[in-house]
């Protein structure tokens, strides 16, 4: 039995057929989806991407940091000793010069007293020289006379005006003498002040940190003493303020934890150069008025307002 050769032309025409078939629809949904992607957008599409465009107005800046005072410091033992006494504690009000603290000073005390009696001694000492001083001028002066009339030799005058010379010496010798002995005892003096703990300035005491008959060296914190006012904040903006700001413009600060309450700074100082490093530059405001619940070191918020 012979097997027929399958028909070539018709093969193909048959699958040029079923192809064309398959290819239609999608090249007519490919040009829809171009007429669509041409077509122009409505304006209710474009309305959002036009706000996003344009940038919010800035018209401030908020700036956090803590209040601080002018005068604020640790007061530091100047030398070393024991603290015999205190006379103030943290939360004491103090006035400048105000006597803190008292080391033991008794081996100061009659060390100054020595020196003292040094000092009187020396001084004695001076006044016999000079008194000295002038006899021997007295009796240089009669040998002189006395030269001119011819009735001493030359070896005698001589005599008295080397020694008249050699006790001016010895005046000036006691002299320096007394210098050293006066700086001695200045000196001394120095260190006992240094004994007695004092308030450098007007406040409070924020801290004690010694205890009495401590045992302390030069250098240790002893109070820490701080004024109560008046409250300051410095702060550090974007160079783009440096228009917007002026000394003596008033600016809201606010506390966290007193939600309710505003108070008004003013600006006392604004750095005259701007840091190229991070583009920005330093200021500080000072809170007017009654500090009211305000107190030195609480974190506030400064809102600088740049609307006209």
């Amino acid at each position: 039995m012979q097997r027929r050769k399958p028909n070539d032309p018709v093969l193909i025409l048959l699958g040029a057929t079923l192809l064309g078939a398959v290819l239609l629809p999608g090249l007519a949904c490919s040009d829809k989806s171009m007429e669509v992607a041409a077509a122009p957008a409505s304006p209710a599409s474009s309305a959002p991407a036009l706000v996003a465009s344009v940038p919010p107005s800035d018209s401030g800046f908020t700036v956090s940091g803590p209040l601080i005072v002018e005068h604020e410091l640790d007061v530091l033992a100047q030398r070393d000793g024991v603290i015999a006494e205190l006379q103030s504690d943290a939360g004491a009000r103090v006035h400048a010069g105000d006597l803190l603290a008292q080391l033991d000073d008794r081996q100061l005390t009659a060390d100054l007293e020595a020196a003292r009696a040094k000092t009187h001694s020396i001084e004695a000492d001076l006044k016999a020289w000079e008194a000295e001083s002038k006899v021997l001028q007295s009796d240089y002066d009669r040998a002189e006379k006395m030269w001119e009339a011819h009735l001493i030799t030359r070896e005698a005058i001589e005599h008295a005006k080397y020694k008249a010379e050699a006790d001016q010496y010895d005046v000036q010798r006691v002299e320096q003498l007394l210098i050293n002995a006066k700086q001695t005892q200045r000196s001394l003096e120095l260190e006992l002040e240094k004994t007695q703990i004092r308030a450098p300035f007007s406040g409070v005491v924020a801290r004690r940190y010694v205890r009495q008959q401590q045992q302390v060296s030069k250098g240790d914190r002893l109070f820490w003493v701080t004024a109560e006012g008046p409250l300051r904040m410095r702060f550090t903006v974007p160079e783009k303020f440096v228009g917007a700001l002026t000394v003596g413009q008033q600016l809201a600060l606010t506390v966290s934890d007193f939600p309710g309450q505003e108070h008004k700074a003013r600006v006392v100082e604004l750095s005259p150069i701007v840091d190229p490093a991070s583009g920005t530059f330093d200021g500080m405001v000072e809170v007017m008025g009654a500090p009211g619940s305000l107190r030195p070191g609480m974190n506030t918020t400064l809102r600088i307002d740049t609307r006209p």
